[in-house]
């Protein structure tokens, strides 16, 4: 009995110790079904997933993809929502102190031509010089004048119409008569006798005739006939269309002899004119409708309108002038409305520069932020939230296309040097060496210098942007595909495709390049954060992208003046921030790639 307890006691125990081992070997199992560590993972998932994985892991990388995600719809699609072009220019209405009028005290003798006579300016200028010599006789371009002076400042001119030449020699004259005139022996008697007392004139027929000395031996006989008048005195209207009679030779000439010989008033086409001393104007009035009203203000201060559109009043030129001689710094004169406006009066040199504020049509420029312009604008008045958004289409459109060619050309010529080696790969990479050879900044100064000399269009400067960048920059890229050809083309797979016959450039660009891809990958995205700089610094430097065309690099080129730097955040900032955002995201973004395209990864 006692050995059949034992029996059945150790087979008990024998039961439940297989049990346990049963549970344990369970519970293992159902650990290990449960996770998933390295190795089955790389028997389950593909390399690509893999890589999805670790990048997906890598909180950095994400962040990155976030920001470009950010940076891309910011540009592509905000430029679509925005109600604005990147070159159109806003404008504003604001109050400027403006040149209005000018005003100067003349001293200079202002003539008036007789119509249907001729006097030139230059015969003026010998009027003058005969004058400040005490002469009353003058000559010019062969036609000879004399004038008068009537109270001081009033100068009747008149020019000597030839009628007979005479030359005079000891009692002997000989005469040449002008075309059409005959001097009878009468006049010729009369004329030498006023020769022979030294007279200048003489009286023929009740007709006065002049004799001028030209010579000492050429005497000419003329009539005088008035072509001009001159003097000091500025004629300005009360109405508009009376300019013409104001400044028509008889009304000058009327007017200057009442004021020459202090009469109140003068006579002209049968309408009498009165005329009034009022300080240093004078006041000419004639009646209408049985009242007098003025017509005409003379004074001997100029008053002109800037622009030639503005009709300038006598009742204003009166203010400003009176004004001006008592010395005040500004007038009030009403406006169409009769409202009064004031006038600043400024004396720059001898001339009074007459101000107003004047409402302008002003470029809205560096407009501080509002709900119109989240950024403001710009110093062409041009929004700048809308300029950042185009401004990064440029920016990421230069980056990606930069980069694209260098992969092209980095690929073509890394992937033929590493593949066939020899006196190929050397002549390739002495190829290589000579473009690392070419100073990169001082060509792109230079390229940008001769675009801006040539007036390059501005798209076609960035396209050529583009291209030069992609030229310079492939030499990285296809060493690094060399580098990794020259060790994959002796592996087992690339036996075998020279083993079944695939053609050369098959072996390279379908089963060689392939492998470098990924490390390609993480290069060219490291490779556009820092392309984007570039073109920045080049568009910072006035070499890159240039006006209407917005870049983010053109945009914080307003920060090289201190002013704008100091006063308008808002101009250059944002501009940074978006640069500084786009690179770090890019780098980001590459690092993760890096990482999870790294075999050695455990994570």
């Amino acid at each position: 009995m006692d050995n059949e307890k034992k029996s059945a006691d150790l087979q008990g125990q024998h039961e439940s110790k297989n049990l346990l081992d049963t549970s344990h070997s369970a519970s293992h199992e159902l650990d290990r079904s449960g996770t998933l560590d390295d190795e089955k993972r790389v028997r389950v998932l593909s390399p690509g997933m893999m890589v999805f994985k670790r990048f997906v892991r890598n909180r950095l990388a994400i962040t990155g993809f976030i920001i470009l995600v950010l940076m891309f719809a910011f540009s592509f699609i905000g430029g679509m929502l925005m109600p604005y072009s990147q070159s159109q220019v806003f404008y504003k209405n604001d109050l400027m102190v403006k040149d209005y009028a000018g005003a100067t005290i003349n001293k200079e003798l202002r003539y008036t031509v007789k119509e249907g006579e001729q006097f030139a300016s230059s015969s003026f200028g010998k009027m003058i010089l005969a004058h400040n010599r005490g002469e009353s006789e003058f000559e010019n371009a062969g036609h000879f004048y004399t004038f008068t002076v009537e109270n001081e400042d009033f100068f009747r001119i008149r020019q000597y119409d030839v009628l007979s030449t005479v030359l005079a020699r000891k009692m002997l004259y000989a005469y040449k008569d002008a075309p059409g005139f005959e001097t009878s022996k009468e006049m010729r008697d009369a004329f030498e006798a006023a020769d022979q007392a030294k007279a200048d004139s003489f009286t023929f027929d009740d007709q006065t005739y002049s004799i001028v000395r030209s010579t000492s031996i050429e005497v000419l006989i003329a009539r005088e006939n008035e072509i001009a008048v001159a003097s000091p005195r500025i004629y300005d209207a009360y109405q508009e269309q009376d300019v013409a009679t104001i400044n028509s030779y008889p009304f000058r000439v009327a007017a200057e002899e009442a004021i020459s010989q202090n009469e109140t008033s003068f006579e002209l086409d049968g309408q009498t004119y009165s005329v009034a001393e009022e300080g240093r104007n004078t006041v000419v009035s004639r009646l209408e409708n049985g009242e007098e009203a003025p017509f005409a203000n003379i004074s001997d201060i100029i008053v002109n309108a800037i622009s030639p559109d503005i009709f300038l009043t006598v009742d204003f030129k009166a203010a400003a002038r009176e004004a001006i001689l008592s010395g005040a710094s500004s007038f009030e004169y009403p406006d169409a409305q009769g409202n009064p406006e004031v006038y600043e009066i400024e004396l720059v040199h001898a001339t009074y520069n007459i101000k107003r504020e004047t409402s302008t049509r002003l470029i809205d420029m560096h407009r501080a932020p509002d709900s119109k312009h989240l950024l403001g604008t710009d110093q062409n008045g041009m929004d700048m939230l809308t300029r950042l958004m185009y401004g990064g289409r440029i920016s990421l459109l230069v980056g990606f296309v930069v980069v694209f060619l260098e992969m092209i050309i980095g690929i073509i010529i890394g992937g033929i040097s590493g593949y066939f080696g020899g006196w190929v790969d050397t002549m390739l990479m002495r190829f290589v060496d000579l473009f690392n050879s070419i100073p990169y900044w001082p060509i792109m100064i230079i390229v940008g210098s001769v675009m801006d000399t040539l007036e390059v269009n501005p798209y076609t400067r960035v396209l050529l942007l583009m291209i030069i960048l992609g030229l310079m920059g492939w030499t990285g890229i296809a060493r690094v595909v060399r580098g990794q050809i020259l060790a994959l083309r002796e592996q087992d797979f690339m036996v075998a495709t020279e083993a079944t016959g695939i053609r050369v450039s098959r072996r390279i660009f379908r089963h060689l390049v392939p492998n470098v891809m990924p490390l390609l990958i993480v290069q060219g995205t490291m490779a556009l954060g820092s392309i984007i700089l570039t073109e920045a610094t080049l568009s910072f430097l006035g070499l890159g992208v240039k006006y209407p065309i917005a870049s983010w690099g053109s945009i914080i080129n307003a920060a090289s003046q201190p002013y704008i730097v100091m006063n308008y955040w808002f101009i250059w900032i944002p501009a940074g921030v978006l640069i500084l955002l786009t690179v770090l995201g890019f780098n980001f973004v590459g690092d993760g790639l890096r990482d999870a395209f790294d075999p050695k990864m455990k994570r």
